[in-house]
């Protein structure tokens, strides 16, 4: 493997931490939310990755994090007898989000380390190649 093909799985790492903390933010800012039907609730996304692996019958051999998309929980979601709450369903219901905000924090955190050691690695490699350069001289 070149040393120029550590940029590009540093780089992909850092965009799926990037997308890691976006739907982190996202289900930050709704976890107080509530909706009249079990249906319409916000509930908690998380994206899901995948390790791209060398293709040796291609002729290429490269690395890196790929998302393959978002996923929402199925954990239940919280139902409260409310009747006098504005989005009180014809029963009286009021659903909260599924988000648990500790968990999210938690999450946040290892995203925002995980990002910090990737762009570890990219400056790392990019000292390797500047001293490399310096050999030269």
């Amino acid at each position: 493997m070149s040393l120029f093909n550590v940029f590009d799985i540093a780089g992909s790492g850092m965009s799926a931490q990037s997308l890691r903390l976006n739907t982190t933010a996202s289900n930050l800012a709704n976890a107080d939310s509530v909706s009249s039907s079990v249906d319409q609730v916000y509930r908690t996304r998380s994206p899901v990755f995948a390790a791209v692996l060398d293709d040796a019958q291609k002729g290429y051999k490269q690395g890196g994090v790929e998302v393959k998309g978002i996923i929402e929980s199925q954990a239940p979601v919280r139902q409260e007898y409310n009747p006098s709450h504005p989005l009180a369903n014809e029963d009286g219901y009021v659903f909260h989000s599924n988000v648990d905000p500790i968990a999210e924090m938690a999450n946040m955190m290892s995203a925002s380390r995980s990002y910090q050691n990737n762009v570890e690695v990219a400056n790392t490699s990019k000292q390797l190649l500047l001293r490399t350069l310096q050999l030269g001289q």
